[in-house]
Order: C-alpha cells, then sequence, then structure tokens
C-alpha cells in the first residue's frame, strides 16, 4: 500500500500535472459569443456615437468655424475664442453662473445633511418623512415647477405679501435684479432630496461603536459629529460636492422659465447656458455657441480635477478599502 502511494506512476488521475493548462473554447466559440455580446450592446453603441461622441466632434468643429446652421461652415481658427473673451455679456455669464455655485451648492448640501442627520434617527412615520423631503427632487427640475416659483416670488404674491407684514419692503424678486439670483438659489436647494438620500444611506453606514465610545469618553453632539461623522461619511460627502457642483454649472430651465425676460432683468440672471442657447438658437452664431460650450466643458473638467486633487486632504477612506 505505501509502495502504491509513494509510485507516481499510481497518482490518482485528478491530481494535476505541471505544464498542463486549462481546457479552453473553441476559436468558433469564442466568437459566437463575442459576437453576441456585442449585438447586446449595439444600442447603447449606436446611441453613444449618434446621440454623444458624434455631436461632440462636430461642435468641436464647429467651434473653430462660423456657421450659422443654414451655410456651409466657414473655418476662422480661434475667433471664436477671442471674440468670446473679449465679450461684455460672456463675461457677465461666467460671473452669474459662479456666484450660482459658490452659493448654491453649498447651501443645498448642509440642508440635505441637516435633514439626513434627523432623518438617520429611529421615529414614527420615517418612511413618510424621507419620501416627502425626496419629492421636490422629482419634480423641481419640471418646467410647471419653474412657473409656480416664479408666480411665488412676483410682485403682490405669498413671498412678497409676507416681507411686507415683516416690515422688509424688498418687493418681488422675480422683477429685481438684486434679488432673483437668489430666487433661483432658492429653487436649487429646496431640491435636496437627492443628496439628502446618499447622505442617509453614508449616515446609515457609521458604526454605532464609534458613537457609544465617544460618548463613555465624555465628547458631545458637536464634537461626535466633527470628529466621528464627519470623517466616516467623507467619501459621501465629496460624491455629492462633485455631483452638485457639475449639476449647478448646467443650469437652464429654472433661469430661463423664472426670469420670464429671457435670463433677466439687466441680465441679472444671464447663466452660462442661457447666454449660450442665445447665441446658438436666437441669433444662428452656432460656431460662437460650439466654442462656448467646449469652455464650459473645459471649466467643469477643471473644477472636477481640482476637487479630485483636494481629496487627499480631507477624504478618509477605510483601509480595506483602498
Amino acid at each position: 500500500m505505501s509502495t502504491l502511494v509513494k509510485n507516481p506512476k499510481h497518482a490518482p488521475p485528478d491530481t494535476p500535472e505541471k505544464g498542463l493548462t486549462a481546457p479552453t473554447a473553441p476559436r468558433g466559440a469564442r466568437r459566437r459569443e463575442n459576437f453576441a455580446g456585442y449585438l447586446f450592446m449595439s444600442p447603447w453603441i449606436a446611441g453613444f456615437v449618434l446621440l454623444t461622441a458624434g455631436p461632440m466632434i462636430a461642435s468641436l468643429y464647429f467651434a473653430f468655424t462660423d456657421y450659422n446652421l443654414f451655410d456651409t461652415p466657414k473655418w476662422v481658427g480661434l475667433d471664436n475664442f477671442t471674440r468670446m473673451f473679449e465679450d461684455p455679456r460672456w463675461q457677465k455669464s461666467v460671473e452669474v453662473t459662479a456666484k450660482y455655485v459658490v452659493i448654491g451648492t453649498p447651501l443645498k448640501l448642509l440642508l440635505a445633511l441637516g435633514v439626513a442627520l434627523l432623518l438617520a434617527q429611529s421615529r414614527r412615520g420615517q418612511g413618510f418623512y424621507r419620501a416627502a423631503f425626496y419629492a421636490p427632487s422629482l419634480i423641481g427640475a419640471s418646467v410647471s415647477v419653474a412657473f409656480v416659483w416664479r408666480a411665488l416670488f412676483s410682485d403682490g404674491a405669498i413671498v412678497d405679501r409676507t416681507q411686507s407684514y415683516l416690515g422688509w419692503e424688498v418687493g418681488g424678486w422675480v422683477g429685481n435684479p438684486d434679488w432673483i439670483l437668489y430666487c433661483l438659489v432658492a429653487l436649487t436647494v429646496w431640491q435636496f432630496g437627492a443628496p439628502m438620500v446618499i447622505f442617509l444611506a453614508g449616515l446609515k453606514q457609521v458604526p454605532r461603536e464609534l458613537y457609544e465610545a465617544a460618548e463613555v469618553d465624555g465628547a458631545g453632539p458637536l464634537r461626535r459629529f466633527w470628529s466621528i461623522t464627519l470623517p466616516m461619511i467623507s467619501p459621501v460627502l465629496f460624491f455629492n460636492v462633485l455631483l452638485e457642483t457639475i449639476h449647478s454649472f448646467q443650469i437652464f430651465g429654472s433661469a430661463y422659465v423664472v426670469s420670464n425676460t429671457f435670463c433677466g432683468p439687466a441680465d441679472s440672471t444671464l447663466v452660462y447656458t442661457c447666454y449660450l442657447y442665445q447665441k446658438g438658437f436666437k441669433e444662428a452664431q452656432m460656431g460662437f455657441a460650439s466654442a462656448m460650450a467646449w469652455m464650459l466643458l473645459l471649466a467643469v473638467a477643471l473644477v472636477t480635477a481640482v476637487l479630485f486633487w483636494s481629496q487627499k486632504k480631507w477624504v478618509h477612506y477605510e483601509e480595506a478599502t483602498r
């Protein structure tokens, strides 16, 4: 019996030997599998080529041409970009958009985080409150809500009457160049439901043992929030900051509808996309509008790169997930 075990000739047939590889499928079978995979992917590939990649390549070409949607594009090189930087209304659109992003995005995220902290606590009717707070994110981007928002902040509307009752004589925000942008900020802050849900999911992942240990050490609520909650949800916070910042750069519908005078009065809501739309479709300067679109893409890419660079200093990941 011992001789059989020691003799390699009598090794069990299932024992793997060196130099042997697992059998591979025939080349024809692999080709059929690849063909089936590409066949299932073909709707997405066609949509990407026709609706995303194709228009992007075309707009990059148009950015260096004089094109009015009707005549043949004429190559003008960098003239569109030169005109852009010399255009005072383009500079105004950059200023308005930057102001909207800097004010609206932090306020929206602060409100979303605050409500998420409240909803993270166990209480009766929790599902109802979550759905109620999330609902504005589903309907907030619609044109009908923008019309309602304009009616609420118009002269003599409920917001104006409330301000007058409190002794704050500002008038309707919609007709006031100094306040209409804050009307748009209020609309975007009201749609805090989506980042709130993401914050809530992150808060649910924080181990309760950390809070219990901090309470034993005598840490108060603010200390626990600053030392435990924020570091633990910093990846979620980074994701929301990135997503909402990019979304704020793309504002168009609410500014177009609420202003009622096409991004004004006095260009007070002339956000970047509004001016791009005006140049491309109102004035038929598609070459100039394409150059504006690519400048917006570069600006968003730059902001995204800065955020990714900064995350090394304030975003904390678990060692096991690195």
